[in-house]
């Protein structure tokens, strides 16, 4: 059971009731702001280790909240994972821009969010993307510092954006990484990249890797992993 502390900043008062119970039954210690300003207020005395941030809020929204938390030096700055029943792309992309680590558009199941939660809790955990030391699973070879991937020696021509979704995916094997979590740690390469064409770079990518292609593997859902103890 988590001990982590959640801030929930709904103007629904039923929706944010909802969120409260699920995750309190998940053992985290939950808060409830049915606005921005109260959000922001509660941020700073409550000092949580994620905020989870509803868009369309009376007064500040979504995204004005979202800004003044990335912003704040006070202290460290919790996660966010923005909702809202906004589903156009711009609106997820101009989210993620400004500093949301997640984005879950509505209707959304408590499962769903819960499993967000812990992928965002441990994401700091991770093994940095940029970690020069060789991985070898297999037949497959990957030499970051020479920004090269081979089979069976055979190098292959994956482009830079290929290169780091790999690279990411083969640091943690069997943990899986949403779209937005891939998004966060590819982005800067030579394309933009969003949560709807992390689905293309991955077919790209299975391609090129033939017969290991399997080493990557589907979370409906939810995301990637990357195949553990593969061989």
């Amino acid at each position: 059971m988590s001990s982590a502390n959640i801030l929930v900043i709904e103007d629904d008062p039923d929706l944010g009731d909802l969120l409260k119970y699920n995750l309190q039954r998940e053992g985290y210690k939950v808060r409830v702001a049915v606005s921005g300003e109260e959000g922001l207020d509660l941020m700073r005395s409550e000092k949580p280790d994620l905020v989870v941030l509803d868009v369309m809020l009376p007064g500040q929204d979504g995204f004005e909240v979202c800004r003044r938390i990335k912003s704040d030096s006070s202290g460290v700055v919790p996660q966010v994972i923005m909702v809202t029943a906004r589903t156009e792309e711009s609106d997820i992309v101009n989210g993620l821009e400004i500093g949301a680590d997640d984005y879950l558009t509505k209707p959304f199941s408590p499962r769903v969010l819960s499993a967000r939660i812990r992928a965002r809790l441990r994401v700091e955990d991770h093994v940095p993307i940029d970690d020069d030391r060789p991985i070898r699973v297999g037949r497959l070879h990957i030499d970051p510092p020479r920004h090269m991937v081979s089979i069976d020696d055979q190098p292959l021509n994956l482009t830079p954006t290929e290169f780091r979704i790999l690279s990411l995916l083969t640091r943690r094997p069997g943990l899986v990484f949403s779209r937005y979590e891939i998004v966060d740690a590819v982005q800067g390469g030579e394309a933009v990249v969003t949560d709807r064409s992390v689905d293309v770079q991955i077919v790209g990518l299975r391609k090129k890797l033939g017969d290991c292609s399997h080493y990557i593997e589907t979370v409906r859902g939810f995301g990637y992993r990357f195949k553990e103890m593969a061989s």
